[in-house]
């Protein structure tokens, strides 16, 4: 009978010092020890990736990409190369993997590569003789043999990825949190621990500025039915478990996104604002047309790339925060929301809304209150329990 497979990723905070490389290494001999087979993605120690950077940065303040790939993907060779001992000396047979040595081939896009495929039969062969694997994230190579690195968040891709190649059974993001929250805890103290996620739920407050997973690796998970599930290296329960094709729950959790930036234009500009960005490489999150004017959203660290090419057609950019109430009911909370705030003067600047979500523009100082305040409203109370979830699948 062949043994359950299990893709593991540790982060930097996980594979920070010797000492919790060791705690990472119990963490893997403890699934080993349940009859898995283990493929273990790593990310550089904590700090290691930006030190590199640094380093490039004194020789050239715009460094070569192929190069900087080839500085950058040491990080993680670093990673692998010690949990590998680690496991071997405490007596479990284990074999480090570059991402060239996986076979994990990308395309050509230096910096920002995206996975095009990956040849299992190394990985397979090492786990038929018994062995733990363990994988250099963030990286691959091109079909002319260049290094190449994944871009933000891309451990956390090339486990999802390598767990859907290898057809696991579970692709498990180990971090410095126990899980998926209704909320950052760190904002709202009552967010409460989600044990079940669905996919479409989990991809909107990826989207929306949820930062315990990366919205590709959700994506990929979703695209590939690879049930995920986000663990802490530093405690020990059952984390969140992200699956299933269909939301659920009338409020499932409320995203938070700062530093954003509302560039307002009149009508006639927005077509041509709209190219501007996507010529620039700008993520437009949202587009407004007001009766006097229209805006686009965006990141505020874009703002003065924009403005070299458009300062003339901009008449005002306003720093923002962006809150966003996922779920089932979250498109008819929107007049309960404004009621709510406006109790405790808030204003809402603007207002938009998907299938599954509504996403409020607020001032930046007073985003943290009304995460609060819609918290204890639509998730900590008994507000919601009434409404009856509609039947429908999210996408």
């Amino acid at each position: 009978m062949k043994k359950p497979l299990i893709v593991q990723k540790f982060g930097g905070t996980s594979m920070g010092s010797i000492e919790t490389i060791h705690i990472v290494a119990e963490h893997i001999i403890k699934a080993k020890n349940d009859g898995n087979q283990v493929v273990v993605v790593v990310s550089a120690m904590s700090g290691e990736t930006n030190r590199l950077v640094a380093l490039a940065q004194q020789i050239d303040s715009v460094p070569t990409a192929r190069e900087l790939d080839v500085l950058l993907s040491a990080g993680e060779q670093v990673s692998m190369a010690l949990l590998a001992m680690t496991l071997n000396k405490l007596g479990f047979a284990a074999r480090s993997l570059t991402g060239a040595q996986a076979n994990i081939v990308t395309d050509n896009l230096h910096n920002d590569a995206t996975i095009k495929n990956i040849d299992t039969r190394t990985i397979i062969e090492l786990l038929e003789q018994d062995q733990i694997v363990i994988v250099a994230g963030f990286q691959g190579v091109n079909e002319n043999g260049d290094i190449t690195t994944l871009g933000r968040g891309g451990s956390d891709t090339s486990a999802v990825t390598l767990a859907g190649a290898l057809k696991a059974d579970e692709c498990q993001i180990f971090t410095d949190v126990d899980g998926v929250y209704s909320c950052d805890p760190r904002v709202v103290p009552n967010a409460q621990k989600l044990d079940v996620v669905d996919f479409p739920s989990m991809e909107e407050m990826a989207r929306k500025g949820a930062k315990v997973l990366h919205l590709p690796c959700v994506q990929y998970a979703w695209d590939n039915a690879v049930p995920l599930r986000v663990l802490s290296t530093f405690d020990v329960n059952e984390g969140s478990l992200i699956k299933g094709e269909q939301g659920t729950k009338p409020v499932c959790g409320i995203a938070i996104q700062r530093d954003m930036a509302l560039i307002t234009i009149e009508h006639e500009a927005l077509s041509n604002l709209q190219k501007h960005c996507q010529m620039l490489g700008i993520e437009v999150w949202s587009v407004i047309e007001d009766t006097e004017w229209a805006g686009v959203v965006i990141k505020l660290d874009a703002c003065a790339k924009l403005k070299l090419v458009f300062s003339d057609k901009i008449r005002n950019s306003e720093h923002v925060s962006l809150l966003t109430t996922v779920g089932l009911q979250a498109p008819s909370l929107v007049d309960r929301s404004f009621a709510l705030l406006a109790e405790h003067d808030i204003n809402i600047h603007y207002v938009s809304t998907t299938s599954q979500s509504s996403m409020l523009m607020l001032s930046p100082e007073s985003v943290n209150s009304a995460a609060n305040i819609l918290h204890e409203a639509f998730i900590t109370s008994d507000e919601l329990l009434d409404f009856q979830p509609r039947q429908v699948s999210l996408g």
